[in-house]
């Protein structure tokens, strides 16, 4: 170890003694890592907010349905009814970690105002454990669900707007039972809400549970929707569960698996990423290399004399390496640090944004600087120092002795 450190120690001491040079790639380096903390801070910030928002607005962590029934239960629904009083309904909500399961009975048909009739995809749902749930689901006008109120209904804004309907007017829901035939059930119009998703809102309205099973005529419902008290603990609840639930032929589905929008937003914002620290590494390295190769030019005599004395290629090559390592390490430090500074300056601000592509929900921007984050980004700029000090290295390690010796006279 101890050549090693001297070999490092010597390289400090020429990258210190060359300030100016020196600090254009410590500079290099501090501003490639900040630009990937502030993007990739600001990626974590709006994939974390759509995944809590999708969890809480609309399909919680966990949901229990029959076997076959994401498949198959949309061309015959009533086939895949589970009981309320199924025993892995008790399991599920003496699973450590479990906060709620809600009920909830999927159903779709015509809904009636005056003489305009569209098409809806409806929701029925136990209102007093929704209240929990469903704390990502924003109401823009009126009230939630409530126990309180048996025939009052929450329309998505996007159907609310289709229909022209307000709160507080009667509307008639038309749908076929598991016989067959035609049903219809009056209410009215409590609230107006709005999730992340704009494509939802314009087709969805959500009703209290035992109004849609009068409605359908059934007992039951299609999902049993488990909210976790900890969105982390998904993947091991799903293991945990997943034996007992097959034996009684039921399926459990993480919200991951879902999710469509959630995972196409993410697997874009994955390939943006990946993009900034392909441009970010080309910077540091052309940087990196320009610095060194500079340095290599100017030290030729040294190198030789170096040489002369006895030292070996070897220990030319890790001295040049080691100072492209020394560069990224004191970049990398003060990128972080001015990276948090700023991120946390940012955060404070809340830059308003616009709705994104195919959601209706404003944004007030955050940059969230992981640990994980962090140490990727210092990582990423000292390995790329380190490679890109290789061909100067090299350079001053193939040096002909003579021919460095000469080289200032």
């Amino acid at each position: 170890m101890q050549p090693l450190l001297r070999d490092l120690f010597i390289s400090f001491r020429n990258v210190t003694r060359q300030k100016r040079r020196s600090g254009l790639g410590v500079a290099a380096v501090a501003f490639g890592v900040i630009a990937l903390l502030e993007a990739g801070g600001f990626i974590e910030w709006a994939t974390s907010s759509l995944r809590e928002d999708t969890i809480h607005s609309m399909l919680g962590h966990l949901q229990v349905v029959r076997a076959g029934y994401y498949e198959s239960g949309f061309a015959d629904p009533f086939a895949y009814l589970l009981p309320d009083d199924s025993p892995a309904l008790k399991l599920a909500q003496r699973t450590p970690g479990v906060v709620i399961v809600a009920p909830r009975l999927d159903f779709n048909g015509l809904i009636s105002i005056g003489e305009t009739t569209v098409p809806f995809v409806g929701q029925g749902m136990d209102p007093t454990k929704e209240v929990e749930l469903n704390t990502g689901t924003a109401i823009m006008a009126g009230q939630t669900l409530s126990a309180d109120d048996p025939k009052g209904i929450i329309v998505g804004q996007g159907l609310a707007a289709n229909l022209g309907v307000k709160v507080g007017e009667p509307i008639t829901l038309l749908a076929n039972t598991a016989t067959g035939s035609m049903n219809g059930v009056e209410g009215r119009v409590r609230g107006v809400f709005k999730t992340s998703i704009k494509a939802y809102d314009d087709a969805v309205l959500r009703v209290p549970l035992s109004m849609a099973r009068q409605l359908l005529r059934v007992s039951g419902s299609h999902v049993w929707v488990i909210l976790l008290k900890d969105t982390g603990a998904t993947a091991a609840t799903v293991a945990a569960l997943a034996p007992q639930m097959a034996a009684q032929k039921l399926q459990i589905v993480p919200w991951y698996d879902l999710a469509d929008f959630y995972n196409k937003s993410v697997e874009l914002f994955k390939q943006q990423v990946a993009v900034i620290k392909s441009i970010i590494t080309v910077i540091i390295v052309l940087c990196i290399s320009n610095t060194l190769t500079l340095s290599v030019m100017e030290r030729t005599g040294e190198i030789g004399t170096s040489m002369a004395l006895g030292l070996r290629r070897r220990n030319i090559l890790q001295q040049f390496i080691g100072e492209g390592m020394v560069i990224g390490i004191i970049g990398s430090i003060a990128g972080v640090a001015v990276g948090i500074i700023l991120a946390k300056f940012i955060s404070s601000l809340g830059i308003p944004l616009p709705p994104p592509p195919g959601t209706t929900k404003n944004l007030a921007a955050q940059i969230w600087i992981t640990p994980n984050l962090a140490l990727n980004a210092a990582l990423l700029a000292t390995v790329t120092t380190a490679l890109a000090a290789i061909y100067p290295a090299l350079k001053g390690a193939r040096m002909m002795i003579v021919d460095a010796l000469r080289f200032n006279r």
